[in-house]
């Protein structure tokens, strides 16, 4: 189980200093890499391709960033917060470590 998940909300704590301190939506995870909504934009130069129906030029989408970088939003404390996992009545789930509440 990961600590991130998709559909999390996330504070990006480390790396380029223009996404430092956003917040936005997980949209994928794989292996140690997070795909956030919006955040680390990168310019992607396509070569067209008519067979595919593929417009050449500049795309930008986001560019993963890995999981160590970012932490899981807290919405009741408005604030970041690390994440622990507990095992009750033989189901493991996550919890925020400063409130203890659980997370799903």
């Amino acid at each position: 189980m990961k600590r991130i998940k998709k559909g999390d909300e996330v504070i990006v704590i480390a790396g380029r200093s223009e996404n430092k301190g956003k917040r936005g939506k997980v949209v994928a995870v794989k292996d140690d890499t997070v795909i956030i909504e919006g955040i680390n934009q990168v310019s992607k130069h396509v070569r067209p391709n008519p067979q595919l129906g593929i417009e050449g030029g500049i795309v930008k989408k986001e560019a993963g960033i890995h999981i160590s970088n970012v932490m899981l939003f807290n919405a009741e404390t408005g604030k970041r917060d690390r994440v622990g996992f507990k095992i009750e009545d033989g189901v493991k789930f996550r919890y925020y470590k400063s409130t203890g509440k659980r997370i799903d």
